[in-house]
């Protein structure tokens, strides 16, 4: 099996798979202690990267030209990689399940061009059972090498904040988990090169997978429950953000605001657990009912602007409504499951004139 000193003195290399604003992030930081391939299935994005430029904007130029990383899109390329991480996207789909395809594109890919003695990380979001359950058969039925035997697997969750200057890859403490002990040592090296802020051994797969799962779970439940109060002191004549600066006055209350959830994270992520336990036969509650809440505060948010044009005597028909800002988030440029688009259909239909 690959080891931790074929890597450091580059025998061997590391591709990274999937190259958006978790992939791209570290596969730079890589760089600059291993031979790394940075592998993407969109020419036109291994294309601007060879020319510097990175539409997610979460590395800088400076920092792209310098980082010595091999790009393409050919994934034959893969099979002289002893290290292979996946970091590709595992969004929903229309009716809220979890969509697996990309993750299981990028498996057949790997799997395709998996040398013998290969360890293939991943990092996309999933529930738990994932990796064994779903990844793991199908790099063994296109490789045609045994799992365990032949190949290793490790799974170590990307925590990015996208458009986060502060918590960087580097500064945030990473999970790693192996299929068995010496992978996951081989793992906590590696990582240990680019994360300063420590790692972090989990016991186990999917006990990795679920504890990635549930910090945005955690999250989206504080957010729903910040969202809730606020119609409730909306409907008393109560200033919500009053109310939560002088009860933040008590060192054990938590400073969460409330707000729309989209992204691909936050939004996303409750879904696949929810999923998981639905499909065991256990019908969460409290998890989904969060997600009501927060996936239906574009429509309150609509509905409060027509009642304040009401208000001040503004006839709603015709009226001239401004939109600032449309993604997900500040300082992002990315536009999926922002839910400011809720609030821009909901007003249409009182036929509001959005500038």
């Amino acid at each position: 099996m690959v080891t931790f000193d074929s890597l450091t003195t580059r025998e061997n290399k590391i591709a990274v798979v999937g190259l958006g604003y978790v992939g791209l992030p570290l596969a730079v930081h890589l760089a600059a202690h291993f031979d790394i391939v940075g592998f993407d299935l969109k020419t036109d994005r291994i294309k601007e990267l060879q020319s510097g430029f990175d539409r997610t904007l979460e590395v800088e130029e400076h920092q792209l030209r310098q980082a010595a990383i091999q790009y393409t899109d050919d994934p034959g390329e893969l099979t002289g990689c002893r290290v292979i991480i996946v970091a590709v996207p595992t969004p929903i789909d229309a009716y809220r399940i979890p969509d697996l395809s990309p993750l299981r594109g990028a498996s057949k890919t790997v799997g395709g061009n998996l040398a013998k003695g290969s360890c293939v990380v991943y990092e996309s979001t999933v529930y738990p059972g994932a990796t064994e359950e779903v990844c793991i058969p199908i790099l063994e039925a296109e490789s045609g090498l045994k799992f365990g035997q032949d190949f290793t697997v490790g799974y170590s969750p990307e925590r990015i904040n996208p458009g986060d200057r502060i918590h960087t890859l580097d500064k945030i403490m990473k999970i790693v988990s192996g299929s068995d002990p010496t992978t996951c040592g081989l793992l906590v090296n590696v990582y240990s090169k680019v994360v300063k802020e420590g790692i972090y051994p989990a016991s186990s797969i999917k006990v990795a997978e679920a504890a990635k799962v549930i910090e945005n779970t955690q999250r989206d439940l504080n957010i729903a429950l910040m969202n809730e109060l606020s119609k409730i002191f909306d409907i008393m004549g109560i200033d919500t953000l009053e109310v939560l600066e002088a009860a933040g006055t008590k060192w054990n209350f938590l400073p969460f605001r409330p707000g729309l959830v989209g992204g691909h994270c936050i939004g996303v992520d409750p879904y696949y657990l929810t999923f998981k336990a639905e499909a065991m036969g256990y019908h969460p509650e409290m998890i989904l009912a969060g997600r009501r809440i927060n996936d239906g505060m574009g429509k309150h948010i609509a509905e409060r602007v027509i009642k304040m044009l009401i208000a001040v005597g503004k006839q709603v028909r015709g009226a001239k409504v401004a939109v600032l800002g449309i993604t997900f988030k500040e300082d992002v440029p990315d536009l999926r499951n922002t839910k400011v688009v809720d609030i821009i259909n909901e007003l249409k239909h009182y036929d509001v004139d959005i500038l």
